[in-house]
């Protein structure tokens, strides 16, 4: 026996085929190469037993790979092309199980039929013949040829591993039973496998349920990952359109400028011949003054002198606004310089607020209105874009989701990941609330808003007082009214902001949340009684701003 061991196993091995072409023979609920393989309607391919088991365990038919819906059952027919591939791939050498070769045959070795665990060797069908015919030898234990046979046989007493130590968690041989493992719980291992056979299909199921969960998993996160180039992408080109009309914007001012100084320029120039022009007059005219006054002052004509005197004492005319045309020069590019800063400021604050708006706008999604929420009070429109307080209360069923004292509505459509806006017309009203709440929340009686309580809305009271319901409200200045107001949300970012459509700019944001449920665009047109509420609330159609 102790020969036989010492006897290196001979096995024959090949390289497996390339990786790309197993992994498309594989099925992947087993993550093993297909047996007997299915088409679904779908397009997508299985072993028959997984799919079959798969919707056993089932009410419905989806496919475990797309996930697409089957009406009915669909009939499960064998795709021969693809099984004859498979059969093809299995033949190449290396992915079938290695051969193990018998340890009697001499000279050219066979391929082992049966390894026995009492003898410890690898028989050939020949070299088995006594097995089957000798009294004592049909009492030993015959398995399937294994290449790591030691594995099967107790390396202390070189005997069969027949019983399973139920205390120990370990396979012994008879020796070690009667041994170390005396008074242990041990057991045949058939009968143990036996039992722990039922735990392992369970286990497997349980696998197989999750290997559907886990490809959806990572269908989410690459999808997920492509929507973020994507958005990357489309932010480098907008930052590139803001800079580069910035860098316009820049050019045409600068343009501007150098144009108008130039004007300016040649403005000055022109007042200075022009004031040239008049003083060289004026030294003409003083020096004829000069002469006549030299001739007089020798002059022996004393009633000429007395009767040009009047006209000469009086002061001749000069210029004095050089200084003046200066001063308004340096006036002009100051005024010109602080004209340019303002443009830019203006430019640069509309661009920014316009690409932030743009970003809200491209996330636009449909809402319309659940009448199932929507308070008894509120008129709804049949496309369910509107809604209106009415006079008295309609005879409509009450439901959990129903608002039987506040008159409000939510949107038909929940959210529970990414990014979503909508647009809401709010002219001609004195009183609304807007925003977006959680999807599980009491909605009998008064309700108070609040972040803690799973509200994030902005409302209007008396026609021009605006607040944020905080857990302490906020109230909010705004310099224009709005006529429409857009909501932003962003799921895990936890931001939930509101913006004045028509101004561009910013009315409030709830920041640094955390959802863990469905978030619903909430809607409250205002109790009719209590104002000039009569205008509805318009859910508008989002139209991207240039």
């Amino acid at each position: 026996m102790a020969e036989s061991l010492s006897k290196p196993a001979e096995t024959r091995r090949q390289s497996h085929p390339s990786t790309t072409l197993s992994e498309e023979l594989k099925c992947s609920i087993c993550l093993d190469v297909f047996t007997d393989p299915v088409s679904t309607p779908c397009g997508h391919n299985f072993c028959k037993s997984c799919l079959n088991q798969c919707w056993n365990n089932s009410q419905t038919y989806n496919c475990p790979f797309c996930k697409e819906a089957f009406s009915k059952r669909p009939e499960l027919k064998i795709n021969t092309a693809l099984r004859q591939v498979v059969q093809l791939f299995k033949e190449k050498p290396g992915l079938t199980k290695p051969e193990v070769l018998c340890d009697i045959c001499d000279d050219i070795k066979l391929k082992a039929l049966k390894m026995c665990l009492v003898c410890q060797n690898y028989y050939c069908q020949t070299h088995l013949e006594p097995h089957h015919r000798v009294q004592n030898l049909k009492k030993h234990k015959l398995i399937d040829p294994v290449e790591n046979r030691e594995d099967y046989i107790c390396q202390k007493h070189e005997k069969p591993l027949e019983l399973f130590c139920r205390d120990d968690q370990t396979c012994v041989c008879l020796l070690c039973a009667v041994t170390n493992h005396r008074n242990h719980n041990t057991v045949a291992v058939e009968e143990e496998s036996g039992e722990r056979r039922p735990q392992l299909m369970k286990m497997q199921t349980d696998v197989r349920r999750m290997i559907p969960d886990r490809i959806k998993k990572i269908q989410s996160i690459k999808q997920l990952a492509k929507l973020r180039k994507v958005r990357i992408i489309r932010e480098k080109a907008e930052s590139m359109e803001l800079f580069t009309n910035l860098l316009r914007c820049i050019e045409r001012c600068q343009s501007e400028l150098l144009e108008m100084m130039e004007q300016k320029q040649k403005a000055a120039e022109k007042q200075a011949e022009e004031l040239i022009k008049e003083l060289e007059q004026e030294i003409t005219e003083l020096k004829r003054r000069d002469t006549e006054l030299e001739q007089l002052s020798h002059t022996e004509d004393h009633l000429h002198l007395l009767q040009i005197y009047p006209s000469l004492s009086r002061p001749p005319h000069t210029s004095s606004s050089t200084d003046i045309s200066f001063s308004d020069t340096q006036l002009s590019v100051a005024t010109l310089r602080k004209t340019l800063i303002q443009l830019q400021e203006t430019l640069h604050e509309k661009l920014s607020k316009t690409v932030q708006l743009k970003r809200m706008q491209q996330h636009a999604v449909n809402v319309t209105l659940d009448p199932d929420t929507a308070n008894a009070k509120l008129i709804l429109s049949d496309d369910g874009k509107q809604v209106t307080c009415g006079d008295i209360k309609l005879k409509i069923p009450d439901n959990p989701k129903r608002f039987d004292t506040c008159c409000s509505v939510l949107a038909k459509e929940g959210f529970s990941s990414g990014r979503f806006y909508f647009e809401v017309q709010v002219k001609r009203k004195s009183e609304w609330d807007l925003g977006v709440v959680r999807e599980f929340f009491n909605r009998k009686g008064m309700i108070t808003a609040g972040p803690e309580f799973g509200h994030w809305i902005i409302v209007l009271r008396d026609e021009n007082h605006y607040m944020a319901c905080e857990s302490i409200p906020v109230s909010l200045s705004l310099r224009v009214k709005p006529q429409v107001v857009g909501v932003f949300v962003d799921y895990e970012e936890g931001l939930v902001s509101f913006y004045d459509v028509e101004s561009k700019s910013h009315i409030y944001s709830f920041t640094g949340l955390s959802f863990t449920e469905k978030l619903f665009p909430y809607f409250s047109p205002g109790d009719k009684d209590k104002g000039k509420t009569a205008a509805p609330l318009i859910i508008s159609h989002v139209k991207q701003n240039k």
